[in-house]
């Protein structure tokens, strides 16, 4: 890359860390670097920042309840939102061994759907929720899939790719008829939306820092009151021996700062964000022919867009737009590589000339106006110039 100034719209795929969230956590490397574990003071100081970490993450879900110490217990630390995900899902199959059902949709990140596949192999009866043209969850289908022999139903809250907002009380009061549990991926939610598990019948949610300012590298999960958990991760008494291993210290200090911040800034998330978001957008549809904005775009998180640039390789565009100091994204980063087109678009039904040329922008609180007046200067010239050389585009139009 060049030396332009980098400007980063690939915010679903990780996010920079706050400056305020890396000063939360430096402490905690050669000063405060006793193991929380530990009897002596010097242990046990560490382990009460650990506590205020869970507070402060507890406060942005909406998390109220507490037991006789007055202590969260209703969330453990993890290393990323992929272990939450695989530690939800096999919970539930292991407190309920007689059910063999899992219901999940066609547009989960591969954190969930990959364990759908795993559990497939062991012989388990995985059933996927289609969805529409605009990735909108086929509700009565998925009403029909969950019977009672289902053991968890695990539908994300949003999209990685599209931004779709996902009915997640409605669906975890349909798994509830039958006696299944619910979890859902909240995984790009947390921090863009809010959340109020007190008044939620969700059963689990899982969650990542990096996607909210915090580093890589740590994670939480969230087990409802009275819903059993057999630990993922066996070996010490860590997390009251639901998670073992010892605690990545700063990293919790961290996701509990950052959570604190996003509840501080949830409505610029709301406003300012998603005017950076609806201006690229906007223009983007009103200066280039042959677009379309993938998704439901009534009902989508404030900081994304997908956008297809048909009859073009999204890799081209997006080798082009570093050229620029621009960084986005064709889909997920964790199927970055692939030559199939994103399974989300694919499973919305969208042509094959539009599904290859999709690119994913997504903002957060530090990008500015500057930002995208600079995507909107360099991307017309690269669509134009892929387009000539494109065999499919028609030069008569």
């Amino acid at each position: 890359m060049n030396s332009k100034k980098l400007i980063y719209v690939d915010n679903n795929a990780t996010t920079a860390v706050d400056p305020e969230v890396f000063a939360a956590m430096k402490p905690f490397f050669c000063e405060q670097y006793g193991n929380p574990s530990s009897i002596h003071s010097f242990g046990g100081s560490v382990a009460a920042h650990i506590n205020k970490a869970r507070e402060q993450v507890a406060d942005l879900l909406g998390i109220t309840n507490r037991n006789k110490l007055g202590e969260v217990t209703e969330l453990i630390f993890t290393s990323c939102g992929t272990e939450s995900d695989s530690a939800a899902i096999y919970n539930a199959l292991q407190i309920c061994p007689k059910k063999k059902k899992v219901v999940m949709s066609k547009v989960e990140h591969p954190a969930v759907l990959n364990v759908g596949k795993e559990l497939e192999r062991r012989g388990y009866h995985v059933e996927y929720v289609p969805v529409d043209k605009k990735g909108r969850l086929d509700m009565e289908r998925l009403g029909e899939m969950v019977d009672d022999n289902t053991a968890l139903v695990s539908v994300m809250w949003a999209n990685n790719e599209t931004g779709n907002i996902y009915p997640v009380e409605k669906i975890a009061e349909i798994a509830h008829l039958h006696g299944a549990l619910f979890h859902t991926d909240a995984v790009q939610a947390v921090g863009k939306i809010p959340i109020n598990l007190s008044e939620s019948a969700i059963d689990m949610l899982s969650l990542s820092g990096h996607k909210l300012h915090a580093p890589k590298g740590v994670g939480a999960l969230y087990i409802k009151r009275g819903i059993r958990f057999r630990p993922f991760i066996t070996g010490g008494h860590q997390e009251k021996g639901r998670r073992g291993g010892t605690e990545n210290v700063a990293s919790i200090i961290a996701l509990g700062k950052a959570c604190e911040l996003a509840g501080k800034y949830i409505g610029a998330e709301n406003s300012f964000v998603r005017e950076l978001r609806d201006r690229l957008e906007k223009t983007i549809i009103a200066t280039m022919p042959d677009i379309r904005v993938n998704g439901d775009i009534e009902n989508r998180l404030p900081n994304t867009t997908c956008i297809s640039f048909e009859y073009i390789e999204g890799e081209s565009i997006l080798m082009l737009l570093d050229r620029h100091g621009i960084c986005a994204s064709s889909g997920s980063a964790c199927t970055t590589g692939s030559l199939e087109p994103s399974h989300v678009l694919r499973a919305m039904g969208v042509p094959y000339t539009a599904a290859h040329g999709a690119i994913r922008f997504s903002f957060s609180r530090f990008n500015t106006e500057d930002d995208v007046d600079k995507i909107i200067e360099a991307l017309p010239p690269i669509i134009a110039w892929l387009r000539e050389m494109s065999p499919f585009w028609n030069k008569d139009k």
